[in-house]
């Protein structure tokens, strides 16, 4: 019969397992948030970039790129990749909550959150509301220039006013929680603020100004991919290092 292994050997097995484990956990995490991140950075731009392109900014103009279907089909496109990026975002932020750990504030963790999804809501409901013009005009032809002027001004005031405006605030919450957790580098801090500023206060400028909040949320992407690089290599700390019991 085989003798069973030394008793030092055999208690520090299951230790090394699980060691084992929460580093491969801790080096997936990282790459998951700068995947989701960039997924949803690329889907939103291109997106909201159909958009502005094909669509008329005045509503008074509004039927007649509905007659184009150059235009419209773009129309849809841009439509139909919203909810993947929506989707993306909302990985990204569970990869994010889990990369600050323990060191989480349940204050800003809670605005967070909160700010998140309620961007992706409304994200998804001003979707849904230039969608159903699309859906109107293909079953029923043309609808009057009044439902297309309403649809139109629904859409931009959830995207202009509300989204962009919960964007800014998922931003801020993003740039406090990693002031003090140093997830991301120094400078992504400072672009984040003002990044969530210009989206307070200046959204109405140009609507290419939304495209700020997915640009940086591309940087934050791109930055911790570099950081896990770093931390693989052994000059940097992945993550904050979990409290000690």
């Amino acid at each position: 019969m085989t003798d069973a292994p030394a008793g030092p050997l055999a208690a520090s097995s299951p230790a090394s397992s699980a060691a084992g484990s929460a580093t491969s956990s801790a080096l997936r995490t990282p790459r998951a948030a700068a995947i989701a991140g960039i997924v949803f950075s690329a889907l939103l731009i291109t997106a909201l970039t159909l958009l502005r392109v094909s669509a008329p900014g005045n509503p008074a103009v509004a039927g007649g790129w509905l007659t184009d279907s150059g235009k419209r089909t773009a129309v849809a496109i841009g439509l139909n990749l919203i909810p993947f990026a929506g989707i993306a975002f909302l990985w990204f932020i569970g990869v994010i909550r889990d990369r600050v750990g323990a060191h989480e504030d349940r204050f800003f963790a809670t605005v967070f959150l909160g700010s998140g999804l309620l961007f992706v809501g409304m994200l998804f409901v001003a979707a849904a509301v230039a969608g159903g013009l699309i859906a109107g005009i293909s079953s029923s032809g043309s609808p009057g220039a009044g439902t297309l002027a309403l649809g139109r001004n629904v859409t931009a005031i959830l995207l202009n006013v509300y989204t962009m405006r919960m964007a800014a605030v998922f931003t801020l919450t993003t740039v406090t929680i990693a002031r003090r957790t140093a997830i991301v580098s120094r400078w992504l801090t400072v672009a984040g603020v003002a990044t969530a500023l210009v989206l307070l206060v200046g959204v109405g400028i140009s609507p290419w100004v939304e495209l700020l909040f997915p640009a940086w949320i591309l940087a934050v992407s791109i930055d911790i991919l570099t950081d896990r690089r770093t931390a693989l290599s052994g000059t940097s700390t992945f993550r904050p290092t979990a409290r000690e019991h």
